[in-house]
């Protein structure tokens, strides 16, 4: 079994800053790419930012320049570093890992944490 843990979310207000964080552990064999989502009120899941193992990176365009996400692979852990925060970005953040273990990768998925963006 593998458990993803997300901590660091809250209530901020607008232009101030939070770090989130997600520990993977478990049934670790490599974890590949790994990556932060979010799921507004209504609104469908989408992607925030994602990092590969190498530590290539991709941004969805509403946070490039704002967010900066980053991984510990000794530590099994991935970050996302958010700043100017907008009320846009009040969502849950979920975490997501891609484990391969014997040539097939899993997908794995945090519980999520809240973040609010508010005055």
């Amino acid at each position: 079994q593998v458990q993803l843990v997300e901590s660091g979310g809250g209530l901020v207000q607008p232009g101030g800053s939070l770090r989130l964080s997600c520990a993977a552990s478990g049934s670790i064999f490599v974890i590949t790419g790994m990556g932060w989502y979010r799921q507004a009120p209504g609104k469908e899941r989408e992607l925030v930012a994602a990092i590969t193992r190498g530590g290539n990176t991709n941004y969805a365009d509403s946070v490039k320049g704002r967010f900066i996400i980053s991984r510990d692979n000794a530590k099994n852990t991935v970050y996302l570093q958010m700043n100017s925060l907008k009320p846009d970005d009040t969502a849950v953040y979920y975490c997501k890992a891609d484990i391969a273990r014997g040539g097939v990768t899993n997908v794995y998925w945090g519980q999520g944490t809240p973040v609010t963006v508010s005055s």
